[in-house]
């Protein structure tokens, strides 16, 4: 966790306290924007008045705590911590919301025009939605990571593995339930398409 950069923002006070704790702390204080990019902020609600932090604290990218007497739920942050805090506690949040954002980023996967989260077996566009099987989202998978046509039996090979119940009319009744659901939900009869090479988006 020690190479974990974290901005600390707020009143001189805040700032002083943090890095004070330094030795016992979990990741790197950053003290001032410098050349190292900070992966969290850690903000006091006070730093939200100073206009300077406006950009930082917009950036989308980044992960933001805000250290705080009580939640500000008008603002969007990732994680809270509750004023007066413990050292204890200051580590855990900032792993806690590492790991958190880590799985999420993991799980969440673009494909065409749909968002699918393979944590939930969805797929989904706007606020329609769909549920998948392990099966469902191994292909999709596979056809992502795949910039040409995939032919039945390497589709046979990568998701089944050759099992002995499985055969190239298996992989068609897959693909041919999954293109099903996708054309009832979101009227795309273009998802996966066909060549004479095989499957692909």
């Amino acid at each position: 966790m020690h190479n974990l950069n974290v901005l600390i923002l707020g009143p001189s006070s805040f700032i002083t306290s943090i890095n004070e704790l330094k030795e016992f702390l979990k990741f790197n204080p950053l003290i001032k924007v410098s050349n190292k990019n900070p992966h969290i902020i850690l903000l006091h609600i006070d730093a939200l008045n100073d206009q300077k932090n406006k950009d930082l604290i917009e950036n989308d990218k980044i992960i933001k705590i805000c250290a705080s007497k009580k939640k500000d739920i008008s603002n969007k942050f990732d994680a809270y911590l509750e004023l007066p805090t413990t050292l204890k506690e200051i580590n855990i949040t900032i792993e806690n919301t590492v790991a958190k954002k880590k799985f999420s980023k993991n799980s969440s996967i673009e494909i065409k025009d749909y968002l699918l989260n393979k944590n939930e077996k969805k797929l989904s566009k706007l606020e329609k939605f769909i549920i998948l099987t392990e099966k469902e989202i191994q292909l999709l998978e596979l056809f992502l990571n795949n910039q040409k046509s995939i032919s039945k039996e390497s589709i046979l090979s990568s998701v089944w593995n050759y099992s002995t119940d499985a055969d190239t009319h298996t992989v068609e009744t897959h693909i041919y339930r999954l293109r099903k659901k996708i054309s009832d939900e979101f009227m795309d009869e273009n998802f996966i398409l066909t060549n004479k090479d095989g499957y692909y988006l």
